[in-house]
């Protein structure tokens, strides 16, 4: 596939997942809750499985050799060189509260390493995508190159993360809230939108805990080809998800990271 070609079905897959889960936005509908015991609320809706299926079915259509990954609907030939990793909303929370701090996560990965990644955000007409080298913001107001903020103080740092319930009691709840308390500003709730407003410069950090590859795939490549980092708590590679920490400037990744495992 050419470059335009390939640009081309991503944005398809963008417009058809976005026009399966628009029509439930700010609209009744069934929600369920996938969590177990005692784990906080977990929910997933008709309008994830809607935009999820068709995506499937346009890849499938388009790439019939490729893997894909997805939330809902489990994974179909994993061992393939090109796998997608679909998450049709995350954010579900905010999706569900009529909050527009969701979006479609769309991800390739290559050998096991993310190669491309887009996040939607249909209600608003945004679209941010990057392939590790660089990254870009699609919206109303016109197009532009994402660049990170290059701040090294965690003093004058704004982080976000999901929210901190998520971390637990114990341990990771602690590393946590040693960053919370070394910076300046906080935001919670963001989920997706958070790095993407990392890589816009907007926010400095995000640390979160438990994530799954669908949750954070898509999204490597837009932090990096901003210019910033993404891995685990201990430095490692974040494809697999797990606890994570993404941040505009490799020396304030560096802070972080001392203090997550301080």
């Amino acid at each position: 596939m050419s470059v335009v070609d390939f640009a081309r079905f991503v944005d398809e897959l963008a417009t058809q997942s976005g026009q399966a889960i628009l029509p439930f936005f700010r609209a009744a509908f069934v929600t369920e809750d996938k969590a177990t015991g005692s784990k906080p609320f977990d929910p997933v809706t008709e309008a994830d499985r809607a935009g999820e299926a068709v995506m499937r079915q346009l890849i499938r259509r388009t790439f019939p050799s490729h893997g894909i990954l997805g939330e809902e609907f489990g994974t179909e030939s994993a061992d393939a060189e090109y796998v997608w990793v679909l998450d049709p909303i995350d954010g579900t929370r905010g999706f569900i509260a009529g909050l527009p701090l969701w979006g479609t996560l769309i991800g390739l990965s290559r050998g096991g390493t993310p190669c491309y990644g887009l996040m939607n955000q249909p209600f608003l007409g945004e679209r941010f995508s990057g392939d590790g080298q660089t990254a870009q913001y699609r919206g109303p107001h016109g197009a532009r190159r994402l660049l990170t903020r290059r701040r090294s103080s965690l003093s004058e740092a704004i982080a976000a993360t999901t929210d901190p319930r998520l971390f637990g009691e114990g341990k990771d709840r602690e590393a946590y809230g040693r960053v919370e308390a070394a910076t300046r500003l906080t935001r919670f709730g963001t989920d997706c939108y958070a790095y993407c407003m990392l890589a816009a410069g907007q926010i400095d950090l995000v640390i979160e805990a438990g994530l799954k590859p669908y949750d954070i795939v898509a999204l490597i490549p837009i932090v990096e080809g901003a210019g910033g980092v993404v891995t685990t708590w201990d430095g490692g590679p974040a494809s697999n998800g797990g606890n994570i920490v993404a941040a505009g400037d490799k020396r304030l990744h560096e802070a972080a990271l001392k203090l997550l495992n301080g």
